[in-house]
């Protein structure tokens, strides 16, 4: 069973309608130099511990800088049955559509 991979516009339309949640799963510094507005953050080695904090009435949609780490997490949360989906290519994704990230001068590392 397989995790929805969600594109980085569908992403931002989700966000905007408050039917997506998003959770960055990324390590502090790369949370730092640049994140998408609005988005909470839950470093990867921490999603486990802290699986409660997830929401539970959208679907939540994990991030990274490629899509990698943040789809290794969304495996395991959906297959536990959670309404978890993947930025399909993660923050790189999201930057090459143009999509705004804050600061305003951030980057991806």
């Amino acid at each position: 069973m397989n995790a929805p991979q969600i594109g980085p516009e569908q992403l931002a339309k989700g966000l905007a309608s408050g039917e997506l949640v998003g959770i960055d799963v990324r390590e502090p510094e790369e949370w730092e130099a640049g994140r998408i507005a609005g988005v909470s953050w839950i470093p990867f080695g921490e999603l486990g511990p802290r699986a409660a904090e997830l929401p539970t009435d959208a679907t939540v949609v994990l991030i990274c800088r490629s899509g990698a780490r943040s789809g290794y997490a969304a495996e395991a949360f959906h297959a536990e049955g959670a309404d978890v989906a993947n930025l399909a290519g993660g923050m790189t994704a999201w930057v090459a559509a143009g999509l705004p990230i804050e600061p305003e001068d951030g980057w991806v590392l």
